[in-house]
């Protein structure tokens, strides 16, 4: 094609790109019906990224996919009476494209969707508190604002600080502006009268309190809450019930590895979470990033032992200059240095999957950056394998298997730790650095992930699945 139609070609994709933004909002606000491109949500988000999400398709599937591929699904699926439901319209085209046999979109669709057709009911709404506000309890408070839809599911009431006041405007810009993952999208306006910060429509108290069983939520209009700690101050069963002794709390969720409690990473052990359980671990961000491809790997091909290494962003426990601190090494300057420290990841792997009980060992580096890390998986193989057959293999778990949302993979030779902050999944298979070796029993996986909103990503879930509010999938794969 020539210059000019190359452009003529890119303004009609725009033009079709605009058309569909509309049509999205209004399936999500008025339906609870949350649309996305293989996995790359387009709720709320701008021409450019819906058609970046249609590019991405093309490194992932091998084949192109365009928004006049997607735009009449998405046409379609407004005309249709649908209930709650996440809706990937890229997979749906795809399949369209291959299965359809000459049947309309409609027919297509009211087949792939049958289970998604409302039945009239809403979902109650849950109240959700975040018992802190530091990195991952900001970065819980987008994602649910984000999640809020119609405001049929979660709706994050409230924030727990320390404190006595006179910081609403502080706490609100650290909201409102990160160094890391940028500025809110959305508006957000501070009430200091009444201690709220309101953002994007969701009016959320601020409570300043020393202690969780001091307060009486439901003197907030909050009931039944679910308490998401992120302070890490209490691990254990003891400490994390002082929670459900405030009034209007009746569960908890810890941002951190637990003692006595339940360790959940989602996609592996979110089997063993019963109705009755009301605290629970969401374990750490680099057990989630490394146990959802241990599992892969080990159903497919078998795990007889290995070892993780961790190359870490620093964090806010180190010190940014040389310090006196309680743990060996973390006082040297995070700014300047290669941190060696310990990682309890490893051996936290067999909390959820118990078949690795005793089999990794593992260490971290802590580096000069502040946010993705990489987890190096070093692993000996009861099957013997080659780099195609186990590139493929992690390629179809990220798109197609039950561990999509937590395993994401990365196939571009330009790829840096900068390319995955923001990243949803637990983990990114690096696919061009996996090595296998020896009888191809012994295999080098680099796993990228963003330890912080991969990793509250993967709370959220975890929430969803707690209080029953995880949007069914379609289409339905396997």
């Amino acid at each position: 094609m020539s210059q000019e139609q190359v452009f003529a070609d890119w303004k009609e994709r725009e033009a079709v790109a605009e058309s569909m933004i509309p049509v999205v909002g209004r399936l999500y606000r008025d339906r609870e019906v949350q649309s996305s491109i293989y996995g790359k949500i387009i709720v709320n988000r701008s021409v450019i990224n819906i058609l970046k999400a249609h590019k991405y398709v093309r490194q992932v599937e091998g084949e192109e996919l365009s928004v006049h591929d997607t735009f009449p699904i998405l046409q379609a699926m407004d005309n249709m009476d649908l209930g709650r439901a996440h809706i990937d319209i890229g997979k749906l085209a795809v399949k369209y494209r291959k299965e359809g046999n000459g049947q309309s979109i409609e027919a297509f669709l009211k087949q792939e969707l049958a289970g998604a057709l409302s039945n009239g009911d809403e979902a109650q709404p849950t109240d959700v508190v975040l018992y802190g506000f530091g990195r991952i309890g900001r970065l819980l408070a987008r994602l649910l604002i984000d999640k809020t839809g119609g405001g049929h599911s979660l709706r994050l009431r409230a924030i727990v600080v320390r404190g006595q006041g006179g910081d609403l405007e502080k706490r609100a810009n650290l909201l409102r502006r990160d160094s890391v993952h940028g500025s809110f999208l959305g508006t957000i306006s501070v009430d200091e009268e009444n201690n709220t910060i309101t953002a994007n429509g969701n009016v959320i108290k601020v409570i300043y309190a020393d202690a969780p069983d001091t307060i009486d939520y439901t003197a907030y209009g909050i009931s039944n809450a679910v308490i998401i700690d992120n302070t890490g101050k209490w691990r254990d069963h003891d400490g994390l019930s002082l929670h459900l002794r405030a009034t209007g709390a009746s569960r908890v969720i810890l941002t951190a590895p637990g003692k006595g409690v339940k360790n959940i990473v989602m996609g592996v052990n979110n089997g063993d979470i019963d109705a009755e359980d009301t605290i629970l671990s969401a374990a750490s961000c680099t057990t989630n990033a490394i146990t959802p491809v241990l599992k892969a790997v080990h159903d497919k091909f078998g795990v007889k032992n290995g070892h993780v290494e961790t190359v870490h962003a620093y964090t806010n426990d180190q010190n940014l200059i040389d310090n006196y601190h309680k743990g060996d090494r973390r006082g040297r300057s995070a700014a300047l240095n290669m941190v060696l420290t310990e990682t309890g990841a490893a051996k936290a792997v067999s909390k959820a999957m118990p078949e690795m009980e005793g089999k990794l060992t593992g260490n971290a580096i802590r580096v000069p950056t502040p946010n993705v890390s990489m987890a190096i998986l070093n692993l000996n193989l009861d099957k013997a394998t080659n780099v195609e057959e186990i590139n493929d293999f992690l390629r179809d778990t990220a798109l197609h298997s039950n561990l999509q949302k937590q395993v994401a993979y990365s196939n571009s030779p330009e790829a840096v730790s900068t390319d995955f902050v923001g990243s949803r999944a637990a983990g990114v298979v690096d696919g061009l650095a996996t090595i296998v070796s020896g009888e191809g029993d012994s295999c080098v996986l680099y796993v990228w992930y963003d330890n912080e909103f991969g990793y509250s990503c993967q709370v959220v879930r975890l929430l969803q699945q707690m209080t029953k509010s995880a949007l069914p999938a379609y289409p339905i794969e396997g």
